[in-house]
Formats: structure tokens, C-alpha cells, sequence
């Protein structure tokens, strides 16, 4: 069955990729390691060597790995996924109150209804939810992570709503990305601000199933001791991006055509304006390659209203939950063996070089006194890996990966 004629469904996806299913086993390659004597270099099986009866200690290092499969189930209905038809919150359309509050509102309700889809693919797990509170009483957060899950070896749902005093550092970075902001930051003046954002990252177990990434936010900049005076700037920022290690090309354009469905009730111009920001932004630029296949981003939104904007920061904040949780479920269960396992953690090393090294959002976090560094670092996979000099096979789903992240693609029609 080719990538065309698949359809959305939850139904169990047997099988693989191109010819690995049949070529790469999970039998074969403990069988192939047994034969070389490297079962435990594969398997994390350790042989003590000064036992004279040769006692084999198991210790896998992944429990999970393609045993899982047997005993997941993909539920038929994934909640939350109907943001269109579901009636809207109240603080929708309060415009009594602040925007700010009403942001708040909106990233809270947004995470406890992310949290809820994601947790009803995962048997095994729940959500850890800390509160925590900044410790100059200027914001807190509420962190949701899970770790170690049969379907997600890790996932962070995240809340903060903070505010504080811009450094220098922060302000010549806001200064130099858009000439806009330069004009209306004035020089030699210290400025507040005020955020109330929601970021996620999901790092599913199988190979098959991708990662993906979304944050929402809406920041506010006051001239310093003058909040009375209202915001000199306040503007949206947000979007959501996938990053498979194996390319489903139908995925890929399933989950753009739901960001642009989303888009397009809105603006018809923003999809292909911010699918066109999210590849040039989401790129490592020393490898030559774009971290995931894309979806949206968008920074320093002001272009409307504020209620123009926040309506569309709830639409599209909220598509996210039909764009990929409905993919995970479809491809959870899709046997796999270690070398999709090792190619899924090269693809996370990689992940996590852009995060670490480009990813404004990470460095804003960092550069901020009294950030808690526990939840801005929570985009990092469990686990990754890098290899010297990997080169995958000319041919091969790896290097159909490789050469999709190494070219622009229109995904949505």
C-alpha cells in the first residue's frame, strides 16, 4: 500500500517501512548479534567475566524495545480533537477582561486538554504535574511530564506565566530579529515584561511515530515600574512543528493541511507565510538540514487586533491536538527493531543541537535570572545519540529522511 492511499484511522499499522519489516527483524538482529557474540552490546547484556560458570546478567537497557507493540491498542476516539464544533470557554470571548488573564486562561486549558489525548494513548503512565512558583513571587508554572511510558519515552506539557525585568542581553536579541521592535524600544531605557506561554515537546518510543513540538505565547514589554501605563509592545507568537525519524509522506501532509485549515479561517496569507518562517527558522544550520519536515511558526504577530490574534492563537494552538495526535496513534503500534531504535536517537541528537544551539526560545529562557532551568531544558529527548561519520545506505528509509530535511516540500495542498 503506497503513502497515497493511506487514511486516517487509528487502526493498528502492521509492518514497516519499504522492505525493513522483512529485512530487519527484531529476531534477526539478536540472532546476528548472538552470532558475532554482540547480543550484548545490543541488548545491554552483560557477561561477568571472572565468573568461572559464566553466569549471564540481563540488564536491557531498553525494556521496551519493540515489546511493547504486541500489547498497545489505539483507541477508536481520541478526545479534544474537535476544537471547531466544542463549545468555546468563556474567556473566548470576555473581552471584559485583560488579555493577559484571558491568555493565561487559554494556555491552562489548552495543556489540561493536550494532556487528557496524549494520556489516553498511554497505558502505563500518567502525566507528573508540578506547580512551581519563581522565587521573586514574579510567576509561576505548572510542568506536566512523563517519562518511561510504553507509547512516550518522554513528553512535556508545559505552562509558565512569568514576568520580570528585560536584560541587555534580551533586549539587543529582540532589537536585532525585527527592525520594528528596534524603533519602538528606546535606548538607554530599562523595560518589564509579562508572558503567559504553553510549550510541548513529545518524544514517542516507536521509531515510527514523530516527535513533535508546539509553543503558544503572547508577550507583553512595559517601560520599567510603569505597568499602569499599558504595554509600549505586546504581540503573539507561537506554532507547531513535526519531526519524524522515518518519513510517512501522508503524515507530513496531514498534519500541514490541518495547521492550514486551521491558518487559513483566519488569514489565507498566514499558512504559507509561517510554513515558510518555520523551515528557515527551524534549521541546523551547520549540518545543512531542517530539524523536523515543518508546520508553522510565527513571531512578533501584531498584524491585527489583539482579539484577531488571540482567536487565532486558540484555533491554531488547538488544531495541534487533531494534526498529531492522531498520527502517534496510528503508528504506535508498528513493529520495530534496533536499527530504527538507533536511527531514531541519531535523529534526537540532531534535535537536540537545534535546541540547544539555535532555538530562541531555549536561550531566552536561560538568559533570564530566577528561570527555572528544569522546564526549560525539558525539550531534551530521554535519550540520543551520536555516531561518527553515519551515513546511511544509499536507498534505504534513512536517506529518504535525510534528503526530505535537506529540501523544501509544499505538504499542503
Amino acid at each position: 500500500m503506497n503513502d497515497a492511499s493511506r487514511r486516517y484511522t487509528t487502526a493498528s499499522q502492521k509492518g514497516s517501512v519499504g522492505s525493513v519489516a522483512s529485512c530487519y527483524s527484531l529476531a534477526s538482529c539478536i540472532g546476528a548479534a548472538a552470532a558475532t557474540g554482540a547480543a550484548g552490546l545490543y541488548l545491554g547484556t552483560r557477561i561477568n567475566s571472572e565468573d568461572k560458570n559464566k553466569q549471564i546478567v540481563s540488564d536491557p537497557a531498553d525494556p521496551y524495545l519493540g515489546s511493547e507493540v504486541g500489547a498497545l491498542k489505539a483507541p477508536a476516539v481520541i478526545p479534544n480533537t474537535d476544537y471547531e464544533n466544542e463549545p468555546k470557554p468563556a474567556y473566548y470571548s470576555d473581552t471584559s477582561r485583560p488579555m493577559h488573564e484571558r491568555m493565561e486562561q487559554f494556555v491552562l486549558d489548552l495543556q489540561d486538554r493536550l494532556v487528557t489525548a496524549l494520556e489516553y494513548l498511554e497505558p502505563s503512565k500518567k502525566f507528573f504535574r508540578d506547580r512551581w512558583e519563581r522565587e521573586d513571587g514574579k510567576g509561576y508554572g505548572i510542568s506536566c511530564v512523563m517519562q518511561d511510558g510504553q507509547v512516550f519515552e518522554k513528553a512535556g506539557v508545559n505552562v509558565s506565566v512569568i514576568e520580570g525585568t528585560l536584560t541587555a542581553g534580551q533586549l539587543k536579541s529582540m532589537r536585532d530579529r525585527n527592525p520594528q521592535t528596534a524603533k519602538k524600544l528606546e535606548a538607554g531605557v530599562e523595560y518589564d515584561f509579562r508572558v503567559a506561554g504553553v510549550s510541548v515537546v513529545v518524544h514517542p518510543r516507536n521509531p515510527y511515530a514523530p516527535t513533535a513540538h508546539k509553543n503558544y505565547r503572547r508577550f507583553e514589554v512595559f517601560k520599567k515600574n510603569d505597568k499602569d501605563a499599558g504595554p509600549v509592545m505586546a504581540w503573539f507568537g507561537g506554532g507547531a512543528d513535526l519531526t519524524p525519524a522515518y518519513l510517512f509522506e501522508d503524515d507530513v501532509q496531514y498534519f500541514h493541511q490541518t495547521l492550514k485549515h486551521a491558518c487559513d479561517a483566519h488569514d489565507p496569507a498566514y499558512y504559507p507565510r509561517f510554513k515558510a518562517w518555520c523551515d528557515g527558522y527551524f534549521t541546523n544550520i551547520h549540518r545543512g538540514e531542517t530539524r523536523g519536515l515543518g508546520g508553522i511558526f510565527f513571531d512578533d504577530l501584531e498584524d491585527k487586533s489583539p482579539e484577531e490574534l488571540f482567536h487565532f492563537a486558540y484555533d491554531s494552538g488547538s488544531s495541534f491536538i487533531r494534526a498529531y495526535v492522531p498520527i502517534v496513534a496510528r503508528r504506535m503500534t508498528m513493529p520495530y527493531s534496533l536499527r530504527e531504535r538507533n536511527w531514531q536517537l541519531i535523529r534526537r541528537g540532531h534535535y537536540a543541537e537545534f535546541n540547544l544551539v539555535y532555538d530562541r526560545g531555549t536561550k531566552f529562557g536561560l538568559m533570564t535570572p530566577g528561570a527555572r532551568i528544569e522546564s526549560i531544558l525539558m525539550s531534551l529527548p530521554l535519550t540520543a545519540r551520536w555516531e561518527y561519520m553515519n551515513k546511511p545506505e544509499p536507498g534505504s528509509p534513512e536517506e529518504k529522511l535525510l534528503k526530505a530535511v535537506r529540501t523544501t516540500t509544499e505538504w499542503a495542498k
